[in-house]
């Protein structure tokens, strides 16, 4: 799946490795990282670059920019947007879309807050039945794109709209219902203890650490070749500094009064949990190494034998459960919920994907490049409003970024020849 492919050993284990591509110390990392680049497969690098040029940027204009208060407050603000976006690159892999998955999360949590307000549900069983709602509109979406041959993206727009009207019979016309959940508002205005923002980056390190090896060691007793451990170290060495000084900033005091406001947002590891068990299933598992497969030619993996229908039943299933969590958070910092949640975030969602470098061809793009995306999206947003410009420039900015972000992507795969690389 990788655009540099190595040999291995006849080895049943060997089909479920993650494809690490090209093999050999850093020096051959990098070279064959510059090929790829050459090749018009850049990944997330432009995303990269353009957070950075526009966090520059930012700074420059704005000295509250660049403060801890700001930063913790751009990482809330985010959260959502990144959990959205990490759902869609499940379905977009395919090569499908879901437009309804805003909606689909709003009504999820119309649910919730009507059975918890209204009806005294206990809390928990109320959010379940959120998250259930969910998994049934990804079953039924993905039993109508899978089973009955629509196309995602007229089953999704259907549901978009109809959607919306259910939220209004739930809720009511103008109706809102506050979230009095103690443990769901801490999720987006609450803070770990300045000791668990270490605890918190010991633990990405050893399980960080704990992968590294487990795939060195499956890869050696499939027989076949590990990069060199000099990079395993590396890795963990830039995780440590750059977590290092991302704990540091965050366990500064940040509060304006005499209370101190001070350690990492909840919603930071919370976020990163998800992001390591959604990267986990699609780069070490079966089901991830087949959604590639179908993105790059659905016919070609279902004559291999791939279940190309149950994988994107499940792909749809999964998008719509994350995007009910998404629906969650961003309900969790406003403490409301209202018939329109959800509405304008779904595009947002797969500007933030395509931005870090998605292909909405499918078959090409990573969680963590939905994330960066979203994080450029999220720091366009933070920025304009702190230089107080009107709502249609950030519009039209976030547009320009997005119709940006999508040629890159159609001309690198015109320059790669229209191969699928991951």
């Amino acid at each position: 799946m990788s655009g540099t492919t190595t040999n291995a050993a006849p080895n049943p284990v060997a089909s479920d490795l993650i494809g690490s591509g090209v093999e050999g110390g850093l020096g051959d990392q990098i070279r064959a990282w510059w090929q790829r680049v050459r090749g018009g497969d850049m990944g997330a690098l432009p995303a990269v670059g353009g957070l950075i040029v526009l966090s520059l940027l930012f700074t420059i204009l704005s000295p509250f920019f660049l403060t801890e208060r700001n930063f913790a407050n751009l990482l809330n603000q985010a959260a959502p947007l990144v959990v959205l976006g990490m759902a869609l690159v499940f379905v977009l892999l395919l090569g499908e879309i879901d437009l309804s998955a805003g909606v689909t999360g709003g009504v999820g949590m119309a649910l919730f807050v009507v059975l918890n307000a209204q009806f005294g549900i206990p809390w928990p069983i109320a959010l379940l039945a959120g998250f259930g709602f969910g998994f049934l509109t990804g079953a039924l979406i993905g039993f109508f794109v899978a089973r009955v041959g629509i196309p995602s993206f007229v089953v999704t727009l259907g549901l978009f709209l109809g959607y919306q009207g259910l939220a209004l019979v739930i809720i009511g016309p103008g109706g809102l219902f506050r979230i009095e959940v103690p443990e769901l508002i801490a999720l987006q205005n609450g803070n770990l203890p300045v000791w668990a923002g270490w605890v918190m980056l010991v633990v990405i390190l050893a399980i960080s650490a704990g992968t590294s090896f487990w795939d060195r060691a499956r890869r050696t007793k499939a027989g076949v070749p590990n990069r060199a451990i000099s990079l395993v170290f590396i890795k963990l060495a830039v995780i440590a500094v750059l977590g290092g000084i991302f704990v540091f900033v965050l366990n500064q005091n940040r509060g304006q009064s005499v209370n101190e406001v001070a350690g990492v947002p909840i919603i930071v590891p919370v976020v990163l949990l998800i992001l390591w068990i959604g990267t986990f299933a699609l780069d070490r598992t079966k089901f991830g190494r087949y959604v590639y497969a179908i993105g790059g030619n659905a016919e070609a993996a279902r004559r291999s034998g791939v279940k190309v229908r149950w994988i994107k039943w499940w792909a749809f299933v999964i998008c719509s459960s994350l995007a009910v969590a998404a629906m969650l958070f961003s309900v969790a910092r406003v403490g409301s919920v209202d018939a329109t949640v959800g509405r304008d975030i779904v595009l947002s969602g797969v500007a933030a994907a395509v931005v870090g470098g998605v292909s909405l061809f499918g078959g090409r793009g990573r969680l963590m490049h939905a994330a960066i995306g979203a994080l450029v999206i999220a720091v366009i947003t933070n920025g304009l409003g702190l230089l107080n410009l009107p709502a249609g420039v950030n519009l039209l900015v976030t547009g320009g970024v997005l119709i940006l972000a999508a040629t890159v992507d159609a001309l690198s795969r015109l320059r790669s020849g229209g191969a699928m690389r991951v």
